[in-house]
């Protein structure tokens, strides 16, 4: 069918399925999982615009200090010349969906000045709902949307593709490149074009720390000779491991708390470091005293990005490696790549995939932390999801609240995983209903489950003493999830 014809259809899809009416079709996947998180985020769809814009002078102070800033060259190398001659406009965001840098056609930018598609406006998905740049955030991937698959209705003339950009370094976000335009410019090629861009700028990137890191080595390494024969390493600021010697195993990088003098070396040793001018020197006990198995501690509650610490090393986990160790945490027996295939994908799956992907997690984790047959866990593994399991098992609220920072991966559609994060979620508010009492309440309301529960907020209005500070602030609260 035509771009017309597509767009006819999206529209009607898109009243009926948020109108409450029996849909002829479904929506894609990614986009009513998108339509989902943002509705939970209270995005309404008939919003106006973006709700929070920059003063340029604050857009410049961040663009000043952004890693993006330096691959902007080969960003317009490849997107804006075709931007320009296709009625599209080049968009480049922060980690946050702050629009940092817009480039293209004028006309274009003249018509998406009229919705706030302009520098200094944040186009994450709980601000300005389902689009490009933003669900690209969110799921960590490319994607494209197209007219009615925005939530907000006045972008539904728009069609736009983005793909986030990854730090070389650390694996964390550091923003998303997107190519928007009207309705009629859409092309089944954006998708890859903007992939390909934002895979040339990690590659870019990767280029500059490589030769930040030469650098680094040839103005440092004097203080690692001085040890003499003493073992010592050298690192760069974010704790990845420069040079060592004498040469012996230590993993890619290691954990540098702010102001720690001792860090762990994940093998049972805790090594001293020195902070130096740029980088840090790392003085190492002789002899190694291993663990008989390395340890795991996983974060995956909350909306930040899902975080396994094997060790002393910090590793960035996309959604994808995310969801296995959840499941292989939560099912400490293990799973066969045929269970994991259906916990993970439901039918539609297949176990070669789920095979590649443990294949590849092994190697990022290291020896000693996954087995085979079946897959699990066999690391002395943690994680703040089965603590609060924990703490609500024996009853300790007050520390299941402490450790309970959201939904468990948030971002998440595997079947087995929505289960398990619906039963968590209702299983904490239940608890708090229960315990009545108006300190657990206000804590429970300020994390994104708590954050939108009309139920919550009436039993604080109902429980806080008229006098209490936190009252007004329930109270318009309420106000809103009642309108």
């Amino acid at each position: 069918m035509d771009e017309r014809e597509r767009a006819r259809r999206l529209s009607g899809l898109y009243d009926e399925v948020l109108g409450g009416s029996p849909a002829a079709a479904d929506p894609r996947p990614l986009v009513a999982a998108s339509w989902e998180r943002s509705l939970a985020a209270a995005v309404d769809p008939d919003l106006d615009l973006p709700p929070m814009i920059l003063e340029q002078r604050m857009v410049e102070e961040l663009r000043n200090n952004h890693p993006l800033r330096a691959v902007l060259p080969v960003l317009r190398q490849t997107l804006t010349t075709i931007a320009d001659e296709a009625s599209h406009i080049m968009i480049v965001t922060d980690a946050q969906g702050m629009i940092l840098w817009r480039e293209g056609a004028s006309a274009v930018k003249r018509t998406a000045d009229r919705i706030a598609l302009s520098e200094g406006a944040v186009w994450s998905e709980d601000k300005i709902g389902t689009n490009g740049m933003g669900t690209a955030l969110a799921v960590g991937g490319p994607v494209q949307i197209h007219s009615a698959e925005h939530l907000v209705r006045r972008i539904h003339e728009w069609t736009c593709a983005a793909a986030p950009v990854h730090d070389p370094d650390t694996g964390k976000l550091l923003g998303a490149v997107d190519v928007s335009g009207p309705l009629r410019t859409v092309h089944p090629a954006m998708v890859a074009l903007v992939t390909a861009a934002a895979q040339l700028a990690e590659g870019q990137l990767k280029v500059r720390m490589a030769a930040a890191d030469e650098m680094l080595r040839a103005r440092n390494m004097r203080y690692l000779m001085a040890l003499g024969e003493a073992p010592g390493a050298l690192l760069t600021p974010s704790g990845r491991v420069l040079a060592v010697q004498p040469l012996e195993w230590l993993p890619d990088r290691l954990v540098v708390p702010d102001g720690a003098e001792r860090i762990d070396l994940g093998d049972g040793r805790e090594g001293l470091v020195e902070r130096l001018d740029e980088g840090f020197l790392l003085r190492m006990p002789g002899t190694p005293v291993r663990r008989s198995r390395p340890s795991l501690r996983l974060k995956l509650l909350g909306s930040g990005q899902p975080i396994a610490v094997v060790g002393g090393r910090e590793i960035a986990l996309t959604l994808r490696r995310a969801e296995v160790l959840a499941l292989l945490l939560l099912h400490p027996s293990g799973l066969t790549a045929e269970q994991l295939m259906l916990q993970l994908y439901g039918d539609e799956g297949n176990p070669t995939t789920v095979r590649g992907e443990m294949h590849r997690l092994r190697t990022l984790l290291g020896g000693g932390v996954l087995d085979t047959k079946p897959y699990r866990i066999i690391a002395d593994v943690t994680g703040d999801v089965t603590d609060v399991q924990k703490a609500l098992r024996s009853g300790n609220l007050t520390k299941a609240l402490d450790l309970y920072a959201g939904p468990l991966l948030a971002r998440s559609d595997a079947p087995a995983l929505r289960s398990e994060r619906d039963e968590l979620d209702a299983t904490v508010r239940r608890a708090v209903l229960d315990a009545a009492n108006p300190d657990l309440l206000w804590r429970f309301a300020q994390t994104p489950t708590g954050a939108e529960d009309l139920e919550i907020f009436e039993t604080l209005d109902t429980t806080l003493p008229v006098a209490d500070p936190r009252h007004p602030a329930v109270t318009a609260r309420l106000h809103r999830l009642l309108d």
